[in-house]
């Protein structure tokens, strides 16, 4: 008989469960977004976040289940991610839980959400993809890990600032783009020349850090908009031409940054191959760029498919990898909303 493991993720503004086996079979995966929630404020408001998973965590398992077509007590493992993310919003998902491992008997598994973006590309692969560089790019985080095996992981890099799933979302904010920003700036940088405006690189050409910084980049394209100060971005009547064009050559200024680290993380470590997660791995353009620098440095490269980007709890099957370690936690787990530096 299979091994059945419940996941469950709210780090963020999803609220998700899948069921996987212990061979890393996904049997059942559903996603309940936010979206919705969150479009008038332009981005992710952490106490309607949490609010909206204590209304959707229950009716989510209940039809991962349901579409599992397995009971609460065949379930074998409950794992959550309990790191990083959204306090409030992690809370939700780890409560839920402890309390299904208290009322089934079965051990508690954690899962690190920026380890399960990685693992996204082992679980599409079908195969080992260790040891490789991981990038994660989401809208909270973008990181650089060493990843020896899939329960090994040291950060060797991190946004100083602002992650770039974050500048997407205030850059199409400030081009009366809607949100979330990723796809509506991709959307209108198809029509855009990227060299039309000659935005930062910040940090790229510094080859003794592995970090990320994209604040200076978001105030550079405001101030090409309207300059310092506090204007009212929703009274811009912009053309759709400079639109497009701002889209596109920031949408190549984040790419340039995140292709341009990956790459220099591969040659200090040695590594041949790139594992790609996060909602911005998305990104058609990104996509293209890193598949170009890979073939050219002769990188093997992984991009978690795009069902596989966003947030969701199938990923989660890195949980398979702790449950046959016999890595299981006690019921006093806590959430850490921080990166956690060591793994």
């Amino acid at each position: 008989m299979p091994k059945y493991i419940l996941t469950i993720e709210t780090s963020c503004d999803e609220t998700a469960a899948a069921v996987v086996t212990e061979e890393r079979q996904v049997v059942a995966s559903v996603v309940a977004s936010q979206d919705e929630l969150h479009r008038r404020f332009g981005g992710v408001v952490p106490e309607i976040a949490s609010r909206a998973h204590v209304e959707r965590i229950l009716p989510v398992i209940d039809e991962t289940l349901r579409r599992a077509g397995l009971t609460l007590g065949q379930i074998d493992a409950v794992a959550v991610a309990n790191t990083p993310g959204l306090a409030g919003s992690l809370l939700v998902g780890l409560v839920a839980a402890k309390a299904l491992c208290v009322a089934i008997d079965v051990p508690l598994i954690a899962v690190d959400h920026l380890q399960a973006h990685i693992y996204a590309c082992r679980l599409a692969a079908g195969r080992d993809v260790f040891p490789c560089v991981g990038l994660i790019v989401s809208g909270g985080h973008s990181s650089l890990y060493r990843c020896a095996g899939p329960l090994d992981f040291e950060l060797l890099g991190a946004t100083i600032d602002d992650a770039a799933g974050e500048a997407f979302d205030k850059v199409a904010s400030m081009l009366g783009l809607s949100y979330p920003g990723g796809p509506s700036i991709q959307k209108a940088a198809e029509r855009g020349n990227p060299t039309a405006f000659n935005f930062p690189r910040s940090l790229l050409k510094d080859e003794d850090r592995l970090d990320f910084s994209f604040s200076g980049l978001k105030t550079a394209v405001r101030y090409t908009l309207v300059g310092p100060g506090k204007p009212d971005f929703g009274s811009l009547k912009l053309d759709p031409t400079l639109v497009s064009n701002l889209a596109a050559s920031f949408q190549e200024a984040v790419v340039d940054c995140l292709v341009g680290k990956a790459m220099l993380c591969l040659r200090k470590t040695g590594l041949d191959t790139l594992c790609v997660g996060g909602g911005v791995a998305a990104n058609a353009r990104l996509r293209q760029r890193l598949e170009e620098e890979s073939a050219r440095a002769g990188i093997t490269l992984h991009i978690a498919p795009l069902a596989l980007c966003t947030d969701n709890a199938a990923m989660g099957a890195i949980a398979a990898e702790r449950f046959q370690a016999g890595c299981f936690e006690p019921l006093d787990l806590d959430v850490y909303p921080g990166v956690i530096r060591k793994a």
